[in-house]
């Protein structure tokens, strides 16, 4: 079960992997596809979220930051 932590509406380019990064932003990177190099990571938008133990946070299909609590195997 998935929990809204910010809005941010964030629209998605095709090429990109989008992640929350160590300061609680929205950061993205080119992927790497057929022998083209990856990488060149940039800050898209600021949320400071400050991220709580046991979660799992990411960008949803709205491009809002969604957190989800993980399960220890």
């Amino acid at each position: 079960m998935q929990q809204k932590v910010t809005k941010a509406g964030v629209k998605r380019e095709k090429g990109f992997l989008y992640f929350i990064d160590k300061q609680g932003d929205i950061s993205r990177t080119k992927m790497a596809r057929g022998g083209k190099k990856g990488g060149g990571r940039e800050k898209i938008h600021k949320c400071g979220i400050r991220k709580e133990a046991g979660y799992l946070y990411f960008l949803d299909k709205t491009g809002d930051v969604a957190r989800s609590k993980m399960v220890n195997a």
